[in-house]
């Protein structure tokens, strides 16, 4: 596998101290990037590959394993992607994304815990609610969601993916409710529906004391202000997305899993960084997907980086309704039964022979590593290389740096 010419870890070596000297940071950012930096080198210790066919032997360092760095997690990628495909029903499903406005940002920002489970909390009742509806489809549905923070220009951009059965469980629980094919809820009514219930939610935090304002929004802690700002976001028409996913869920599915165990941005849209700046490539949405380059301030880069670094010990991948834990041998198991059986009487294959996750990962996992002499597969002797001490010592600034909000820190546009 050809290792990308530039990686974030460079970026972060070269520019990371300096950042942390001028910049507030918070403990947990500071230990995200020491961990993208010390990823696969001396300062983890290592292992020894060897080549079966030849005499090629190479020490391979240990990864740091955060779930920000573009580097790790391959495995438990590939594992959640095909234990999601395992779970399908064999249905149509939909592809819905929840996107809260601009203007919820900076406060978004301040707030990333409180925030971003309201997004979850959110976007899942109001499809769970909706679905529910006699009026509607009168069923329990199945929802799994993904948090994203970032667009493609690395800037904050808060959304949920969410992968939607399209059909559910009667409240009898005994018979399955199929959905149209081509159409699931109606967006507009999605859309009202999420954003009464987001901004009620706010609204209890405010009134609570929970939210932190500072810095561009430290006037949202008068009453009347807030009052003021809340209006204009009623105001506003929020945007939901709602399609059958093209090419099926399985398509979906693979491409949420590109993002699920990384951040922001992947090694291989990593351009060039010369003179102080960084270039990565990007495609612009509002353009027709046009592929371009950005060029960045190292500084800017790396703060834009660190917009999405997420609090220590959230979860950005929820199960609801039928995919709930909960519900996994229970409901979803009856309902794939049903289904299946149905698809069999109609005579129409199921996925029974689908390979398993495990052998879908060991055939990912096949193609590296390979010895680059003979492209022999690589055996891991179970010898672990002394750990180095790291050579950089990274310091993070003054320690009240961290706690401060200042309007640059908030900027989104």
């Amino acid at each position: 596998m050809t290792r990308p010419r530039l990686e974030l870890a460079e970026i972060l070596r070269a520019h990371g101290e300096a950042y942390c000297q001028t910049h507030p940071i918070s403990d947990h950012q500071a230990k995200v990037m020491t961990r993208i930096m010390q990823c696969r080198t001396a300062a983890l210790g290592g292992h020894i590959e060897a080549c079966g066919n030849c005499a090629f032997t190479r020490i391979a360092y240990n990864s740091c394993r955060d779930r920000h760095c573009p580097k790790c997690q391959v495995a438990k990628q590939a594992a959640w992607v095909e234990t999601r495909l395992e779970r399908l029903l064999p249905v149509p499903h939909f592809h819905v994304v929840f996107t809260i406005p601009h203007a919820l940002n900076p406060v978004a920002l301040q707030n990333r815990m409180l925030l971003y489970n309201l997004l979850f909390q959110a976007a899942s009742a109001t499809l769970l609610t909706l679905a529910a509806d006699p009026r509607r489809l009168r069923a329990q549905i199945g929802v799994t969601a993904i948090l994203h923070t970032w667009g493609q220009n690395l800037l904050l951009h808060p959304h949920l993916h969410c992968v939607v059965t399209g059909g559910g469980l009667a409240s009898d629980g005994r018979r399955w409710i199929e959905g149209g094919r081509r159409f699931f809820l109606p967006v507009k009514v999605l859309a009202a529906l999420f954003r009464g219930k987001f901004l009620a939610g706010v609204k209890g935090l405010h009134r609570t004391g929970q939210l932190k304002l500072a810095g561009s929004v430290k006037d949202l802690n008068d009453a009347g202000c807030f009052r003021h700002w809340l209006s204009a976001l009623y105001a506003q028409r929020w945007v939901v997305y709602a399609k059958r996913p093209f090419g099926g869920p399985e398509q979906v599915f693979r491409y949420l899993g590109r993002y699920t165990h990384r951040v922001a941005i992947t090694n291989s849209r990593l351009l060039a960084m010369t003179s102080g700046r960084v270039a990565f490539e990007w495609k612009d949405y509002a353009h027709g997907h046009a592929k371009k380059v950005m060029s960045l301030e190292s500084d800017e880069f790396i703060r834009r980086f660190l917009l999405h670094v997420l609090p220590r010990g959230f979860v950005r991948i929820r199960h609801y309704g039928l995919m709930a834990s909960g519900n996994v041998s229970g409901k979803l198991a009856r309902c794939r039964a049903w289904l299946e059986a149905q698809q069999t009487r109609n005579g129409r294959p199921t996925d029974a022979t689908r390979p398993s996750w495990l052998d879908c990962i060991r055939q990912d996992l096949a193609e590296r590593p390979r010895c680059p002499r003979c492209q022999g597969g690589l055996i891991r002797i179970p010898f672990e290389a002394p750990r180095v001490a790291q050579t950089e010592t990274f310091s993070y600034g003054r320690p009240e740096a961290a706690n401060r909000v200042t309007t640059a820190s908030c900027d989104t546009s």
